[in-house]
Parts: C-alpha cells; sequence; structure tokens
C-alpha cells in the first residue's frame, strides 16, 4: 500500500484565509457617492457586488438612507433613488435589532448605526468621525471612506 504522496498543494484542499470585512455605510457616505463619481464613498459603493466587503443593514438605516436621498439634494428621481436603496438591500445582511444602546453618542440620530455596528460585529464607514467617538467602547472601529479603502487596498 503506498502512502499519499505530498505535492506541496494540500492535497487539493484550497484554503480561504481571506477576511471579509463587515460594514456599515453611513448615510453621508452614500448622499457623497450619489452626489458624485469621483471620490471615495463613489469607489466603495461600486464595490459592493466584488465580495471584498460585506454589508450590512437594519430597518432604521434603511428608512434614513430613503428619507435623506429624497430630500431634493440629488440629481435623482425618486425611482432611481429606490432602485439605488433596494440594489443596497439585495447585497446587504439584513439585522432586527432587539437591544438598544440609547442614548449613546453625541448626535441621539446615530444611536441606531452604532447598534447595527454591535449587533452585526461590524465597522461604521463614515465621513463623521467625531459624531462615533464613543463607538470604541464597544469595540467598534469607525473609518472614512478613504481609510476603509486603504486598508481594502492593503489587504490580501
Amino acid at each position: 500500500m503506498s502512502e499519499p504522496r505530498y505535492r506541496g498543494d494540500n492535497f487539493g484542499i484550497e484554503y480561504n484565509t481571506k477576511m471579509k470585512s463587515d460594514i456599515i455605510l453611513d448615510t453621508n457616505v452614500l448622499v457623497a457617492a450619489l452626489r458624485s463619481a469621483k471620490g471615495a464613498s463613489y469607489r466603495l459603493l461600486s464595490m459592493l457586488d466584488q465580495g471584498r466587503f460585506q454589508l450590512h443593514v437594519s430597518a432604521p438605516l434603511v428608512a434614513e438612507y430613503e428619507s435623506v436621498l429624497k430630500r431634493g439634494m440629488l440629481a435623482l428621481s425618486d425611482q432611481q433613488i429606490d432602485d439605488v436603496v433596494d440594489y443596497i438591500c439585495a447585497r446587504a445582511v439584513p439585522h432586527k435589532i432587539y437591544y438598544l444602546w440609547r442614548p449613546m453618542l453625541k448626535d441621539p440620530g446615530d444611536d441606531f448605526v452604532l447598534e447595527l455596528a454591535i449587533k452585526a460585529s461590524a465597522q461604521i464607514v463614515t465621513w463623521n468621525l467625531a459624531d462615533f467617538e464613543k463607538a470604541k467602547l464597544f469595540g467598534v472601529l469607525v473609518q472614512t471612506p478613504r481609510d476603509f479603502l486603504n486598508f481594502l487596498e492593503n489587504t490580501p
């Protein structure tokens, strides 16, 4: 009986050691992405279906996306905004939040974003770092879209 030969390829077993980053997109990132196709926010949104990171949403976050995007500050129709939000929801992991950590942040309107990040074990991607200062008390990383893109580019 012959012994299996090691060929240097783990006997045909492939190991995927890449960790997919879990993120919450704050609404200001989505607004910036839809205002200009030149910035980090747009690049991040355009990478949504590439599998480099996993987006997480909750009903309150989706409601805020819709409410803020439909305030008339974008050159998009309500139907186009609905299409963008539907696209995001189709690619994101939905979460129901059963516990509240309020009030916690400088802007109480951002508490539900922190609650989602805690529930999803995800980091928050936002242009408003100051309002999420206390997120580190829960071990939640907060980064700008530019910093998160740099992280993705430097991760094998």
